[in-house]
């Protein structure tokens, strides 16, 4: 098994825009010919827009984008930009009158890092479509979704970490799988090889980091805000040949890649999301291939918080290790 680009998945192509001085922005998807998904949501708060669309019972075998952005329920807008996009070049499911773009979106919440009332906009998504389809500029680090992202939220922003977005991606003889991960979550983040703790919770004087568990476990009692703005959310990306059906249990199996980085996880607080996307022909076991996405999830995951710079007054992992 050898490491490879995200870019080699094949048949998706990613598109990035942020507004760095407000600290949102948008991650973008597109497969031009379709593509089948699956989506599992764990945690308790998600933001997201047409995701019935992927319940296998639903009729549309395939979609055309996926969006992940900043703004939580705000930032719900941007999709109608990359479906404003794709119609215009005949992009969508054909109604005989135009074709419909069917684009699936989810959101973290990044209101408290920057500006609180700019949010990914219909303009930013479509802006992010153009990329995707005319100048694919995917990277890791505090770009797209991942631009307002911070973990280690428990006692409030004053003591989180900055994140971003990550990516990681595997060939196995002809099969191709890969993860995209924004992380945004309410607690750590752990090397899931070693078991240690790489980002989260600032210490008292914010020159190194503790735990969560460990400030949750004093005291018993509910807290009253728990910054329900979290949510890490990813996209599974592999060239395999797998319907709906198939596709949500994959992106069920690829949660224990958040399970092994992010501790605590799935929480009332988070809105944890998981697409799984299919774009290929190659025959792979799906068994395989959603042990094989936890683990690039896992990895991503490391890679988001490695790549982040320091941002908005929140320092990364890499500027805690030089500090």
């Amino acid at each position: 098994m050898k490491e490879i680009s995200i870019t080699e998945i094949g048949g998706i192509r990613i598109g990035q825009t942020e507004d760095t001085s407000a600290g949102t922005g948008c991650t973008v998807f597109i497969a031009e010919n379709g593509m089948r998904a699956g989506l599992d949501v764990r945690g308790g708060g998600p933001a997201s827009r047409e995701s019935q669309l992927l319940n296998p019972l639903m009729a549309a075998r395939e979609i055309h984008g996926i969006v992940l952005a900043g703004g939580s329920a705000f930032g719900l807008d941007a999709a109608g930009g990359v479906m404003q996009y794709l119609e215009e070049r005949g992009i969508g499911f054909d109604v005989g009158v135009t074709r419909v773009p069917l684009v699936a979106q989810s959101d973290i919440f990044d209101l408290t890092v920057g500006d609180v009332h700019v949010r990914p906009t219909h303009d930013m998504g479509y802006r992010a479509a153009e990329n995707a389809m005319e100048n694919p500029n995917y990277r890791d680090g505090n770009y797209g979704a991942g631009c307002g992202a911070t973990v280690g939220k428990i006692l409030g922003m004053e003591y989180a970490m900055k994140t971003g977005i990550g990516s990681y991606a595997m060939q196995l003889h002809d099969l191709r799988i890969g993860a995209v991960v924004v992380v945004n979550a309410l607690g750590d983040i752990f090397d899931w090889k070693t078991g240690k703790q790489v980002a989260g919770l600032l210490n008292e004087d914010r020159t190194g980091i503790r735990r969560t568990k460990d400030c949750m476990m004093a005291s018993s009692r509910p807290s009253e805000n728990k910054f329900t703005g979290n949510t890490t959310l990813a996209v599974v990306m592999t060239n395999a040949c797998f319907e709906k059906a198939q596709l949500c249990k994959i992106a069920g199996m690829a949660h224990d890649g958040y399970a092994r980085s992010i501790h605590p996880v799935h929480t009332t607080a988070d809105g944890d999301s998981i697409y799984a996307v299919s774009t290929g022909s190659v025959p792979a076991d799906q068994d395989l291939v959603g042990m094989l996405a936890a683990d690039a999830v896992s990895e991503a995951i490391l890679r988001a918080v490695s790549a982040a710079e320091p941002a908005y007054g929140f320092p990364s992992a890499r500027s805690l290790l030089h500090a």
